[in-house]
Formats: C-alpha cells, sequence, structure tokens
C-alpha cells in the first residue's frame, strides 16, 4: 500500500543499501552524522503496532543487523534508534552511530548542535562505509524472509 505525498512511498529517502520484499535499508545524507541509516517499511503505515507480529519481528531483525554492522565497523560511542514519525508518519527506524566529537553529542542529533564538525573525522567515518554496507547487505540477505521470491 502506497500513499499518494508520503516522500517515503514515492522516494528512497536515501542511498539505497540493502532492499527487501517488505523494507529497505539506505544511507540517509544527514549532514554531520556521516553513519546514519533508516530500515523504512514499504508498505504505508503509520506506527508500530499496525504491523502484524510476524512483520515487527522482521523489521526488528533489520534494525538489529544494522546496528550490529555499525558498532562492528565503527565502534560509536552510542548507537541512537529512534521511530519518531512526526514529520513522516511512514514506518521508519532511524539507527544513527553516535560519537562523542559529533556536533550534537551526548543530546539527540535534532537538538542544538554543541560544538563544530569534525571532517577529518566524518571522512574517516565515510571512508568506512561502503565495506560496512557490503556486511549490512550480506547479513540483511541472510535472513530467508530478505529474499526476493
Amino acid at each position: 500500500m502506497r500513499v499518494a505525498g508520503c516522500p517515503l512511498c514515492e522516494e528512497a529517502g536515501g542511498r539505497a543499501v540493502f532492499e527487501a520484499p517488505a523494507f529497505r535499508v539506505i544511507h540517509a545524507a544527514e549532514e554531520g552524522f556521516p553513519a546514519f541509516y533508516r530500515v523504512v517499511w514499504k508498505d504505508h503505515v503509520a506506527e508500530w503496532s499496525d504491523l502484524a507480529p510476524q512483520d515487527r519481528g522482521l523489521c526488528m531483525d533489520a534494525v538489529v543487523a544494522v546496528e550490529q554492522c555499525l558498532r562492528d565497523a565503527l565502534s560509536p560511542a552510542k548507537i541512537n534508534l529512534a521511530a519518531l514519525g512526526n514529520m513522516v508518519p511512514h514506518l521508519h527506524w532511524h539507527v544513527i552511530a553516535r560519537f562523542e566529537w559529533d556536533t550534537h553529542f551526548p543530546s539527540s542529533v535534532w537538538a542544538a548542535a554543541q560544538r563544530g564538525r569534525d571532517p577529518q573525522r566524518e571522512a574517516a567515518i565515510e571512508a568506512k562505509l561502503e565495506a560496512l554496507e557490503q556486511d549490512m547487505a550480506r547479513r540483511l540477505a541472510a535472513h530467508p524472509q530478505n529474499r526476493s521470491s
């Protein structure tokens, strides 16, 4: 089910990392946060409870796989998970690797900046993303329900 006017129904929402029948994982171009990913449920549902129990499990398995890849490759200070949907009421999970040096840490990425950007550290993270995303796609593809029929 798609809804006209919904940006996550009509657009990818970022650079595609993995495409499964029920969801996609994208790298979001969020300035200052080089390891910002989203798990986007393909059908237009607004709330977590709109999903059937097995779909909630599938979606959370994807969130966990993305989180684990970020932890393994980047050793962040923290992983932030969020499913707010206030601006875009289409179910999606933010999975964000956070670092003590990022502009907003320890506050939310949506809070006010606490320091300037560190382009050198951001670039070091960005240099690891290709290998990280290959691993992420491999792990996600290993789940039987994520294979295209």
